[in-house]
């Protein structure tokens, strides 16, 4: 007799409900390996109804926009920082500005044609009795005593900005044009791009064929492209870039937030979303990275003669030695909510309004004064001024998540390599008794700075 072998499917399968339960078990792991390993795993970018806009612009393989990224080796969300959901964000600042009846700020700034220089090349005394502004009917020095050269149309299109402008500048060919990403889908409604180039970067915009200057007016992508002529400016290129970096608030005069960004950053996240969580929210002036090494401003004076930054050493030296007679005094807890002095200034986000304003302005002033390296009277500018300036310094890895950082321009459109203005002077060795020690905080800063730079004269 036969005996029929039957065969059952094994019991694990009988059960549809087991079976749904690994479905979903696996799905769910998939799509939290997905969202681990996403760029955007920090953060809460938007509202599931206002989808992330595509890339706005693609450029010609030639121009090479994203080469040289700098690689960061800090953890992605050890610091990580909330956006509120964007169509919140876009009511909310879309009635802070219908409720605004502009934002001046109360200052009244001097006017002139012809000064010395386009910031007035004021002295020591002067700049530093305009940093008690208890009237406002004082006039203050803030640039703009020369004309700015720039065309008619480019101005009347700055005036009309009236919400939140983004601004940035290229001079020199120094750094190539991003597009920032993540911009939610009323952004480009409510922000101004705009980007300050002279005549060399320009041509090479041209040589790319991104735009043709036969045409009045340059659009890049979100960037409206100003062109900044060289009648009344400095000679050197960083100077000019600190115009818009640092009186923004007068070229955009009824703009109510800014964000400056370097042009080795791209910006990775929506600015409305920016300006709410780390301006806002935290209801500062403005917003600013620490700097991811120093905290003391001779920290960053030291980096700045011992890599080079500037040519200058003598005049490093004379900077700090004039800051430290007139009271800078070391990084303490006794400065504290200020958790630093030294910034890293590639990203200032700002909240136009006097205290900002007027930091602004003595900012501008200094740089004039010494040189472009705008770390360096930081500290100084923001302890010494009055009313004083509410300010939010996030961490270095808030900084990371919210834009990318690249290399400059090694060599221009056409293929020579590009020179720093400080390159092409013979540096300057600091002179040993430029002041006598004083027992000032730095107390004979200018004996590191020499020791620092070895007495070494480099071309």
């Amino acid at each position: 007799m036969v005996k029929l072998i039957t065969t059952s499917k094994p019991l694990i399968l009988k059960s549809k409900l087991l079976c749904f339960s690994l479905f979903y078990l696996f799905t769910t792991l998939f799509l939290a390996l997905y969202t681990t390993l996403s760029q955007s795993k920090c953060f809460f970018r938007s509202s599931p109804s206002d989808p992330i806009l595509n890339s706005l612009f693609n450029y010609p393989s030639s121009y090479g926009e994203h080469k040289y990224a700098v690689s960061t080796t800090r953890s992605t969300c050890s610091s990580p920082v909330f956006f509120s959901d964007y169509w919140d964000v876009v009511d909310e600042i879309e009635n802070s500005r219908k409720n605004s009846r502009g934002y001046g700020g109360g200052l009244r700034y001097m006017k002139g044609n012809n000064a010395d220089s386009f910031g007035g090349n004021l002295s020591t005394l002067a700049r530093f009795s305009y940093f008690n502004h208890q009237n406002d009917s004082i006039e203050i020095p803030c640039g703009f005593l020369k004309d700015f050269p720039i065309s008619n149309s480019d101005q009347i299109a700055m005036e009309k900005c009236d919400n939140v402008v983004v601004v940035s500048a290229i001079f020199n060919d120094h750094d190539k044009i991003r597009q920032p990403k993540g911009l939610g889908s009323k952004t480009s409604d409510m922000v101004c791009f705009v980007m300050f180039v002279d005549d060399v970067t320009l041509k090479g915009l041209e040589h790319h064929k991104l735009i043709s200057i036969e045409s009045d007016e340059y659009k890049i992508g979100v960037w409206r492209i100003v062109k900044v002529g060289k009648d009344g400016l400095y000679e050197n290129p960083a100077m000019n870039g600190i115009i818009p970096k640092f009186l923004v608030h007068r070229l955009f005069p009824n703009a109510q937030f800014s964000i400056w960004v370097d042009a080795k950053l791209q910006l990775m996240v929506d600015p409305l979303l920016l300006i709410h969580s780390l301006v806002v929210k935290e209801n500062v002036d403005m917003a600013i990275s620490k700097h991811p090494f120093y905290v003391h401003t001779m920290e960053e004076a030291m980096a700045t003669a011992r890599w080079k930054k500037w040519w200058d050493v003598n005049g490093l030296k004379m900077q700090m030695e004039t800051y430290c007679q007139n009271g800078l005094q070391p990084w303490s807890p006794s400065k504290k909510p200020y958790p630093s002095d030294v910034p890293d200034s590639a990203l200032i986000l700002r909240k136009h309004g006097v205290k900002n304003n007027l930091f602004s302005c003595l900012m501008f002033n200094e740089l004039e004064a010494f040189n472009p390296r705008d770390q360096l009277p930081f500290a100084f500018v923001r302890d010494h001024m009055n009313p004083k300036l509410k300010l939010n310094m996030f961490e270095v890895e808030v900084f990371e998540q919210v834009a990318i950082e690249y290399r400059h321009n090694v060599k221009s459109s056409d293929g020579t390599n590009l020179k720093k203005v400080s390159s092409l002077r013979r540096t300057k060795r600091a002179e040993a008794d430029l002041y006598v020690n004083n027992g000032s905080c730095c107390g004979g800063c200018h004996k590191y700075l020499s020791t620092m730079w070895g007495g070494e004269s480099n071309d």
